[in-house]
């Protein structure tokens, strides 16, 4: 029977879109699973769960082409102190690009540390336009690719999936200027400031 620990890597965790796409992934998954933000002072908690899991599925945002600080460093922790058992690992990433395949060199990361260490890698789903897609008509191609996800982890098939937005670049530059406009605005920044490289407040 699969069991499943699904680690949150993204920095910030209980607020984060990643958060959003476990629980879908979570709604979809029909056997038994655990939920853990990941923090500094988890790693051994989290090491000890997975040694009880058959599977264990990291959800994060691409962070600078790669993977957000907090997840390397637990990584790291599983390179010295990792479980005797070693479940297979799958990845459920998303990045603000449209293009999914921008999350490719953060995914080969995560198959080379598998690789190095004797963990199985599993099954992944790359999702582009990441940050905006729950909230537009597209979002249930997010579900549905989801859904594929977790048939694949509990199969314990290798698969990679992919999904984002059906826009065309101008589109989608249109759109998402409009949305982090709309973001400036909320947190009291200007287009000019956000174009700019000074936009901390002076002291």
């Amino acid at each position: 029977m699969v069991k499943l620990l699904i680690v949150n890597g993204s920095p910030r965790a209980p607020r984060s879109n990643s958060r959003r796409y476990a629980e879908l992934f979570q709604a979809r998954w029909k056997g038994e699973a655990r939920y853990e933000a990941l923090t500094a002072k988890n790693h051994a908690e989290l090491a000890a769960a997975a040694a009880e899991c058959t599977d264990l599925l990291l959800v994060f945002p691409l962070y600078a082409d790669g993977l957000p600080a907090p997840l390397l460093r637990f990584l790291e922790f599983l390179e010295g102190a990792g479980p005797e058992h070693r479940p297979r690992i799958s990845v459920l990433i998303n990045c603000g690009f449209l293009e999914p395949h921008q999350n490719d060199v953060a995914v080969d990361m995560v198959r080379l540390f598998c690789l190095e260490n004797g963990y199985p890698f599993g099954a992944c789903l790359k999702i582009g336009g990441g940050e905006a897609i729950l909230g537009t008509p597209f979002a249930f191609l997010v579900r549905r690719s989801i859904r594929a996800l977790a048939r694949a982890v509990a199969a314990g098939r290798s698969a990679e999936l992919a999904v984002t937005m059906p826009l065309s670049p101008r589109s989608f530059v249109r759109a998402s200027t409009r949305y982090w406009t709309q973001m400036g605005a909320a947190n009291g920044c200007t287009p000019e400031q956000m174009a700019s490289m000074d936009i901390e407040p002076q002291p």
